[in-house]
This record gives structure tokens, C-alpha cells and sequence, in this order.
């Protein structure tokens, strides 16, 4: 098994590079988060514990450090980094989880099929801002995510009153979720993640 990614996106905009290693944690993982975004920070290190995923990233952008441009364009080259290891490795490709902390709970379906949707729906209403950051940016994050990755992720925020804790249930249970995804079962070496098999496309232009 390939445990060890590496992916990089560069733009006239950003220069990012992610590293993932499916393995044991590292005892410094929180160290190797590196965005000018503490909160955001703070929920990848939920998606690194829950999934059991160590995950380096480093970010330059020499003009402006848009919260916008931070979440989409890391989160895409996460993505990019998870769905390698998928198409190499191929694990069960399926996962559930559920995140909870005191008041708030949140459940994540993700499934890696060569498709690309987000689904997040919310029985609750939460705030606009929270430590700094606009929610919006925290669901950009997550799409981000399913672009780069090419996967199904289907979110739903059921409980909750503190801001903090609902996106960290939010994040807790995708964590959960992508770990369970990403575990490789010898009964199913070399299979993909879904009955299509494989996803050739051919293209061309004239």
C-alpha cells in the first residue's frame, strides 16, 4: 500500500502543498496545519484525528490572503491528495460517521465514485461568523474538498447551539466518515469503490 501523497496547486494566486500519510497520528500533527486561519486550522485537526490521517499543508500567497481563496484552494489540494491515495490504494471508498460534542451533533455520508457533490443540510440554524470565520467558508472548505477528491459527501447538522461546537461535530463526523473510507480490506484489493469499475474518459479536440 502507497500511504504516503503528495499533491501541490499552483496559481497566480496561491502555491499550495499537501501531504498525506494514512498511518499511525504523529504525536505533532497539529504542527504540520499550517493556514493563516486558526479556526480552519482547528477543523482539519479534527479531519486528521477522526481519519487517522496525518496531514502536512503549506500555503504561500504573496498578494493577499483572501479567506476565501485559503479554504477553496487547500481544501481542493487535499482533495486532490485523498483522492490519489483512493485511485492507488483503492480502500473501501465508503463512510459513515457521526460527530458530537455537548449540545451539537452532525452526521457525514461520503462515498468516492468519480462524481463530485456536496449535500449539506442543516435542521438548525446557525451563525453567520464564528471565531473569525464566515460558516460560508467553512461549507466552501468542504466542497472544495469533493471537487479535488471527485467524491459524494452528504452533510447533516442536526443539533446544536454553540457555534464552535457545531462546526466541530460538523468536522468531527466527516473526519469519521473519510477514515472509514479510506481503510484498505484485503477482500477488496483491487476493487474500486463502486460497480462502475474504473473511469476512463477519452477526449479530443481538433
Amino acid at each position: 500500500m502507497k500511504n504516503k501523497v503528495t499533491a501541490t496547486r499552483k496559481t497566480t494566486e496561491s502555491n499550495v502543498k499537501v501531504i498525506i500519510e494514512k498511518g499511525v497520528l504523529a504525536a505533532d500533527y497539529r504542527s504540520h496545519i499550517r493556514t493563516p486561519l486558526p479556526f480552519l486550522n482547528h477543523m482539519i485537526e479534527h479531519i486528521a484525528w477522526r481519519a487517522a490521517l496525518n496531514i502536512d499543508i503549506s500555503l504561500e500567497m504573496p498578494d493577499f490572503q483572501l479567506i476565501h481563496l485559503v479554504c477553496e484552494d487547500v481544501s481542493m489540494t487535499l482533495g486532490k491528495a485523498v483522492g490519489e491515495f483512493v485511485r492507488v490504494n483503492h480502500p473501501s471508498g465508503y463512510g459513515f460517521g457521526v460527530g458530537i460534542i455537548d449540545e451539537a451533533k452532525a452526521s457525514a455520508v461520503v462515498s468516492f465514485e468519480d462524481r463530485s457533490y456536496l449535500e449539506f443540510n442543516s435542521d438548525i440554524t446557525y451563525a453567520e461568523q464564528v471565531e473569525g470565520m464566515p460558516s460560508e467558508e467553512l461549507i466552501t472548505f468542504l466542497d472544495g474538498f469533493v471537487q479535488g477528491a471527485r467524491c459524494t459527501l452528504h452533510i447533516d447538522l442536526e443539533k446544536g447551539k454553540n457555534g464552535h461546537h457545531i462546526w466541530e461535530a460538523v468536522y468531527r463526523a466527516f473526519g469519521i466518515a473519510l477514515g472509514a473510507a479510506l481503510s484498505v480490506d484485503s477482500a477488496r484489493e483491487g476493487l474500486t469503490s463502486g460497480v462502475a469499475g474504473e473511469v476512463l474518459y477519452e477526449v479530443k479536440a481538433e
